[in-house]
């Protein structure tokens, strides 16, 4: 692949008190990083600096001026990078969350979301952020994927969608009350999660994805007898999206679902409500999950774990989900690219 037919994908910092730069630091420090895309890096100097400090790296880059040259490199060898003054050293306490560093997030994010918009990034993968953190610097939203969704124009369905290696899950409901799920359950939401998940799962490479619907009361609700949620609204939506000729199957008692995944039946799992494949996937692998936001116009992932504040400056991080996220990335980037062209 030449350097103009890789996906140009973007990697900032994260929160600057957490392991982000620690683990960017690590990821780039990979020889086989730059074989996968064109990549620029996106944050502070003096961030950029101690990442590498703490991780005990030394990451050669190549600086340029804007994120619009990076796709014209003739050599991407070496990762892009273009500095930004967003926060000082001195507003920045390591390991806790603080107004400065959720608005130096807030700002390299938009930044990069502004390139991808113009056709100059294919992919963003942020490293961890604290939505406190963000909040406290001026994130009008609940979650960064809201943020991205109003900044990037979206009107359709969109969500998060949680994965672990081969596996893939989204849900219906996300962050509600547990009380106001039964609520939250449509049809239509039912075939808008199944659709958009199926439609990523392509994207990433996978022709004719195999995907499973979970139930939502105990034991698929029994024929009826514990709760009519399954009757009434999904085994009908899966029969729906059967006929739009989406190979999918379901409801199954959320209790075993993901032992299907296991041995290999499925690909993906649309869940009913947060906490239904969340607790699934993390116990599978914590230390390896990517968060992919789905339904934006361009591909963003991140690793599922947090800034990991307990730990940050310490040489820690395991950056084995952030280079998990980053090959999504580059898939879904070269998908996104290959579409746009």
């Amino acid at each position: 692949m030449t350097p103009q037919q890789l996906p140009v994908i973007a990697l900032t910092l994260g929160d600057p008190a957490g392991i982000g730069a620690e683990l960017i630091a690590r990821l780039l420090a990979r020889p086989d990083a730059c074989e996968h895309a064109n990549i620029v890096l996106v944050g502070d100097a003096w961030l950029w600096k101690a990442g590498q400090r703490v991780a005990g790296v030394t990451v050669a880059t190549q600086a340029v001026d804007s994120l619009d040259a990076v796709r014209h490199r003739a050599d991407t060898h070496l990762p892009a990078w273009l500095a930004m003054d967003t926060v000082q050293p001195d507003q920045v306490t390591v390991g806790q969350a603080q107004a400065p560093g959720g608005a130096s997030v807030l700002r390299v994010l938009n930044a990069c979301m502004d390139a991808a918009r113009d056709g100059h990034v294919d992919a963003i993968c942020f490293a961890p952020l604290n939505k406190y953190a963000m909040k406290q610097g001026g994130l009008k939203h609940d979650d960064e994927l809201h943020h991205f969704a109003q900044y990037l124009g979206v009107t359709g369905y969109f969500c998060e969608f949680n994965t672990l290696g081969d596996l893939w899950t989204s849900r219906v409901s996300s962050h509600i009350p547990l009380k106001d799920a039964a609520a939250a359950l449509s049809i239509d939401g039912i075939k808008a999660a199944t659709r958009l998940i199926y439609r990523s799962l392509q994207a990433n490479g996978i022709d004719a994805p195999r995907v499973a619907v979970a139930a939502f009361n105990p034991h698929g609700g029994d024929g009826g007898t514990c709760g009519r949620e399954e009757v009434d609204i999904i085994a009908p939506a899966v029969r729906e999206l059967n006929a739009e000729g989406l190979a999918v199957q379901g409801p199954f008692p959320a209790d075993t679902i993901f032992l299907k995944s296991q041995a290999g039946e499925f690909q993906a799992i649309v869940t009913m409500y947060h906490d239904q494949g969340q607790i699934a996937i993390k116990l599978l692998g914590f230390s390896r999950g990517v968060t992919v936001q789905g339904g934006l116009p361009i591909p963003i992932t991140t690793p599922a774990h947090g800034t990991a504040y307990d730990i940050a400056g310490q040489g820690r991080a395991n950056v084995d989900a952030t280079w998990q996220a980053f090959l999504i990335a580059c898939r879904m980037g070269r998908s996104h690219r290959s579409l746009s062209q």
